[in-house]
Formats: structure tokens, sequence, C-alpha cells
């Protein structure tokens, strides 16, 4: 086998188990599945992976590696706050459909992500996504773009929940584009859904 033909094997591995992963749960996925899915012997998949565990790592890393640079080259881009917290949105968005599986994964496997042998590689790139959205959130709070009796934090989890989990539920269609979603997530945070009139009655 040839490097080239070893490293196509290894990512469909990788597809098929993040599939299994999604649908099913990690814990209830088996690598004899993971090896059927593939068309390959149980035994092969540990040419490439010492184990179910290093194959989970691999899948969320993947996903959180990709959306920490975007959302890092993206914030840094962009001019205002505002500006900033929407190209972060949409970036999200398009990770997520990006790495559909391994953000579904990320969501849903929590307490399993904890007890990897590297866990603290997801906690560190994790830990930095989120200080680029706060660091975003709390500028536009000192540069008086933004409210400051509101708590901040709570604003910022209550956006990155919308945005993150909007996995479960939204597929992009020409209709609702991720452009369109991430411009309307932003206005109905930042500008509410009351009518100016229906604010002021």
């Amino acid at each position: 086998m040839t490097a080239a033909t070893g490293k196509r094997r290894r990512d469909i591995i990788l597809q098929q188990a993040a599939a299994l992963f999604a649908r099913n749960g990690v814990a209830s996925t088996t690598v004899r599945e993971i090896a059927d899915e593939v068309g390959i012997l149980s035994g092969s998949l540990y040419h490439h992976f010492d184990s179910k565990d290093s194959m989970v790592q691999e899948i969320v890393m993947s996903y959180l590696d990709d959306l920490r640079d975007r959302s890092r080259e993206s914030a840094a881009e962009a001019g205002s706050a505002r500006e900033r917290l929407g190209a972060l949105i949409k970036v999200s968005l398009e990770v997520a459909e990006a790495h559909p599986n391994a953000t579904q994964i990320y969501q849903n496997e929590t307490v399993f992500l904890r007890t990897l042998p590297q866990s603290t590689l997801i906690g560190q790139a994790a830990g930095e996504i989120h200080e680029i959205w706060a660091e975003a959130i709390s500028s536009g709070v000192s540069g008086g773009e933004f409210r400051d009796d509101l708590d901040a934090r709570l604003f910022h989890r209550l956006l990155r929940d919308a945005v993150f989990l909007s996995v479960r539920w939204y597929r992009p269609t020409p209709e609702r584009p991720i452009g369109r979603l991430a411009g309307e997530l932003l206005s109905t945070f930042l500008d509410g859904f009351a009518t100016v009139r229906a604010t002021r009655s």
C-alpha cells in the first residue's frame, strides 16, 4: 500500500466513523461497525488508528482547528465589533457545514470527550475559540457599540448556543443560505425582534 493509498483509506475510515458517531453516538458505535461500513476487517483498522478514542480525537480536532483558524482570521479582518461578530457567526456556520458530523459529535459528546487521553488539546482549542468571541463582544461594550447594562457573558452564551446548536436543525438552502442566516442571527441578537413602534408603546 502506497502512502497516498493509505491516506485515502484513513480518510475514508474517519468519514465513515464520524457519520456513525454522529448518528448512533460514540459509546454505541463499535470498531467492527466502522470496519463493516468501510468494507474491511476490524483488525485492519488498527493499521491506521490505535483505538476508537483516537478516531474521535482526530475527527473533533480537525473541526476545532479549522474553526479556530478561520475564526481568528475573520475576526482580524473585520472592522467594527458588529462586523467581527457577524464574521464569526458566518464562519462558524460555514465550518459546521464543512464538518457536519464532527460538529454534532462535539455538541453531543461533551462528557465523553473529557475522558479522552488528549482531552486537554480539545479544551485548549475550544478555549481559544471562546476567547476570540469574548474579545469581540468585550471590545464592542468598551467601544460603546454594545450595551454595558447587560451581562456580556450571558449574551455570549446565548449567542454561542444559537449559532453552534443550529447544526441540529439548519441546512443551507437557496432561500436561506448561510450568509442570510448569519445576518438574521446577528440582527436578532443586536437589534431585537420587536418593531420600533412596539418598543415605544
